[in-house]
């Protein structure tokens, strides 16, 4: 077997709400070999990893996998269940998985959930790996597929801390995405964004920051705040330490003046030999030392957010106890294996390590070595200081804490100037008033770790992570109104007009669509820009107030969505186009994949869906939220059923635009009041208008701003560049489309009919990349609604040979029955625009569908003065076929 390619989805997906890893599997000569076939397969597959007893499968229960194992299931199929449980293994929940046969023999698509892209990759590649062997008989190493996968999980997974605030973020319903490889998050959108890096957060003074780094400025912070501080000094040299030894009285911690976790900190110094090594430890980093007099008492850590002390803990240091068989190096060896424990902060607990300069000062204080062997019940300290970072342990003493000592931590991190920070106090009793029993502050830390609040060794653990997401939204959610908009043909007209719309309001809209990326007036990118990425940049825009997101069938199969909830999501049709491509073959299948904008749809928000398209209209039955449906046909059945259901609508009745709800109905505005839609003669645009009316109301927009939106939108070069715009070149009208398929090329045709005095010709183009039959049947539809038509060719081909296309279009013309001298090849766009141009007459129209806007507008400037073509509305209500 054999991995062919890999896709990563970080959002919700064609598989699965949740983050997925796709991989196109190969079974060679695997393929037609079940399980069953291979004595003793499902077995050893068991013994090795028992959990797999219990994955329920396609059967829905416990035990379904095993059941498919015994009677015979292919081998992609369990390294789809084998790649979950390592995943599993590795610290990670996941639960999804699917397995298909592609168009290809012999290759399937397995999609496992994900945590971690590096995870899941490791895990599917080291699960192949053991299905493989044990399909041929041979030995299957898991040990070492399990390193493989916890080696992944070390260098890229979330620690436990950055874990817990994307969780508590996940719970609150914030939107939350991981920047880079780190532990930098983007939590909520837009405008409500708010990011963090571990437990500093983008309200973190630098300055606070630099404040907390330097232990002897945070001295002077904390003694001018008239806070309890141990006496000490800053030394520069070695002799000066020893001089602090003299001075302050023994004993002495003798610490870097910028350093972190515990590392070259030295306590119980007591002689001048003592504080001199203590010094070297300390000053290796910038040559500075602090030395404090070491004050009696447990070290606490109490944890202030936002003002508030919401947790505290007693920390211990690294510690063995003998039971009088096994030396400290076998016992250390021991407690390191436990699972809690990890290298770095990759677990609640991190890994002692007996070759540090504290360790070796711990045990020699307490006369052992690494091959000691202490007595049973002997507790050997295996680091003076209690931290995390070296192997200590944590007392969760939260409840027990005195007022006065909270009071003392939030005071302390307010001199310092952190939101979040670790305090870190000396008490003789966490329960009795500093005041009384002393006491004193001995660091404020920037960036504290969770995990001591987390994953106490002793004690319940407190929700910290959950209070730093308090602190940073209060109430709120983090959201800002979601729009997305998906469809086979409309999308952009659709997502321009409501992006317009929201911002007559005076909101800042960021809008993504297949011509760029725009924030309020600024572009800020052109091209094609209806995938996840792009709808990622305007979520990630602190400006934007509104996103209105266009979602095309080719982003969402590869890539998923770039958001996890909206609060709109509108389906406009599924018409045949780009079927044969990423494994979409079918109308049913396309549905399949635009219906996911509908599911993502917040309970709270709306599915604004096509009436008239009996598979759009199914889509109901898959929204969380509520239906609002549209069409731009009279007294559609489907509007006046749903609406008698108390559902909500936007129709069109009596030559107007109106708004139907909970039994009313109220006009939005008289069709001949749409420019954009030709006076209502574009029955597209008027479709449109429907739709775009669906989403201001989805949206919460009143029946004014809705009806202002529509009004103001002129639907020509400025606002809707390139989709029915009708331009002057010179005395002939050309009517400038993006139509690519058969329903858009007869959508333009029709409005052409209504506008032209006299024939109709056209310039048309198919993408190469869609199927031989959908170019015939676009050329079969241009044959039937033009009178004299140019096939042309784009300039990308996307795979097919010069002449290719247009050969198809002519031969889909002619079975329709078109007279050979109406249609004529001219590959070349502009030569064929040209000759169109050439033989209209007084009256004509030259319908131009383009491949790109840009070059189609340089092309009319070359051919002619072209000039903005202004009708008056109403005469062009009037006017019928022909004139």
């Amino acid at each position: 077997m054999r991995i062919l390619a890999w896709r990563s989805f970080e959002g919700p997906n064609v598989h699965c709400h949740r983050p997925v890893l796709e991989f196109l599997l190969d079974l060679e000569a695997l393929e037609g070999v079940a399980t069953c076939d291979v004595p003793g397969a499902a077995e050893r597959l068991v013994a090795m990893l028992p959990p797999l007893a219990e994955h329920h499968c396609g059967l829905g229960r416990p035990g379904g996998f095993a059941q498919r194992l015994r009677e015979g299931t292919l081998f992609g199929h369990v390294v789809e269940h084998v790649a979950l449980e390592l995943i599993h293994r590795a610290g990670e929940e996941v639960r999804y998985g699917k397995t298909r046969a592609t168009r290809t023999a012999g290759v399937y698509s397995v999609a496992v959930e994900q945590r971690t892209p590096e995870v899941a990759r490791a895990a599917a590649e080291a699960a192949l790996d053991l299905v493989e062997r044990i399909a041929r008989g041979q030995e299957a190493d898991l040990a070492a597929a399990e390193g493989r996968v916890a080696q992944a999980a070390a260098a890229h997974a979330l620690g436990p801390s950055t874990r817990a605030l994307w969780d508590a973020a996940q719970r609150r319903g914030i939107p939350v995405r991981r920047l880079g490889t780190g532990s930098f998050l983007a939590l909520g959108y837009g405008r409500y964004m708010r990011r963090l890096e571990g437990s500093i957060t983008d309200a973190t003074s630098a300055v606070a920051v630099d404040a907390a780094q330097d232990k002897a400025l945070t001295r002077a912070l904390l003694e001018t705040a008239g806070l309890p501080v141990a006496p000490g000094t800053v030394a520069a040299d070695a002799e000066a330490a020893a001089q602090a030894l003299a001075r302050l009285g023994p004993p002495l911690v003798i610490k870097p003046r910028r350093g972190r976790q515990g590392e070259g900190v030295s306590l119980d110094v007591r002689t001048p030999e003592e504080a001199r090594r203590a010094f070297a430890l300390a000053a290796a980093g910038d040559g500075e030392a602090v030395c404090e007099r070491q004050l009696p008492g447990s070290a606490v850590r109490v944890l202030v957010v936002g003002g508030r002390a919401v947790a505290a803990a007693v920390r211990r240091p690294a510690q063995v106890v003998g039971d009088g068989r096994r030396t400290v190096a076998e016992l250390v060896a021991a407690e390191n294996a436990r699972p809690e424990r990890g290298e770095g902060h990759a677990r609640p607990l991190t890994r002692i390590r007996l070759d540090s300069p504290q360790a070796r000062a711990a045990l020699a204080r307490a006369g052992h070595a690494s091959d000691s062997v202490p007595a049973a019940g002997e507790r050997v300290p295996l680091c003076l200081a209690a931290n995390l970072s070296t192997g200590g342990t944590a007392e969760d003493v939260t409840d027990a804490l005195h007022s006065d000592n909270a009071r003392l931590a939030v005071r302390a991190a307010q001199a310092v100037g952190l939101d979040v920070a670790g305090v870190d106090l000396i008490l003789a009793d966490p329960g009795r008033s500093y005041r009384d029993a002393g006491g004193a502050v001995l660091e404020v830390n920037a960036s504290p770790g969770l995990r001591m609040h987390l994953f106490p060794s002793v004690g319940r653990p407190r929700p910290v992570a959950d209070a730093i997401v308090d602190h940073l939204f209060g109430a709120g959610d983090g959201r800002i109104p979601v729009v997305a908009i998906t469809g086979t043909n409309g999308k952009t007209t659709v997502a321009r007009l409501v992006a317009h719309m929201v911002g007559e309001t005076g909101r800042t809209v960021g809008l993504t669509t297949t011509d760029g990326i725009r924030v309020g007036a600024e572009e800020m990118a052109h091209g094609d820009d209806a995938g996840p990425r792009s709808a990622q940049s305007v979520l990630s825009d602190p400006r934007v107030e509104v996103a209105v997101l266009e979602c095309a069938r080719g982003g969402i199969r590869r890539r998923g969505l770039g958001f996890d909830r909206c609060q709109v999501g509108a389906v406009l049709n599924v018409a045949a186009d780009h079927l044969g491509q990423d494994g979409i073959d079918s109308l049913d299948e396309l549905a399949h994949v635009k219906a996911l904008v509908v599911e993502c749809v917040l309970p709270e928000g709306a599915a604004v869906l096509n009436a008239h398209d009996p598979r759009v209209r199914a889509m109901a039955a898959r929204t969380p939220g509520r239906v609002v449906l549209f069409s731009g046909r009279e007294g559609d059945p489907y509007v006046r059923r749903h609406v008698e259901r108390g559902g909500e609508a936007v129709a069109v009745a009596g030559g107007r635009l109106v708004h139907l709800w909970a039994g009313r109905e109220e006009e939005i505005l008289p069709l001949r009041r749409l420019a954009f839609a030709f006076a209502g003669a574009s029955a597209a645009m008027v479709e449109n208008a429907c739709a775009a009316a669906a989403i201001g109301f989805g949206l919460g927009l009143g029946g004014a701003d809705v009806a202002r939106g529509l009004r103001t939108f002129s639907g020509g070069p400025r606002d809707n560049p390139g989709r029915m715009n009708l331009m002057a070149v010179g005395d002939t009208r050309v009517l400038l489309d993006y139509g690519h398929n058969a329903p858009a090329i007869a959508a333009a045709a029709s409005l052409a009919r209504r506008l032209a005095t006299g024939r109709l010709l056209a310039v048309v183009g198919v993408p190469g990349d869609r199927r031989d039959r959908d170019i015939a049947a676009a050329g079969e539809v241009a044959a039937r609604v033009f009178d004299r038509v140019w096939f042309k060719e784009d300039r990308d081909r996307r795979g097919r040979a010069p002449g290719e296309v247009a050969a198809l279009l002519e031969a889909g013309a002619l079975r329709a029955g078109a007279r050979r001298r109406a249609i004529q090849v001219c590959l070349a766009e502009e030569a064929a625009l040209a000759r169109a141009l050439e033989a209209a007459a007084p009256g004509d129209l030259v319908v131009y569908f383009y491949e790109s806007y840009e070059p189609a507008r340089a092309a009319l400037a070359e051919l002619g003065r072209e000039a903005p073509h202004r009708l008056a509305t109403a005469a062009t209500a009037a006017q019928g076929p022909g004139g």
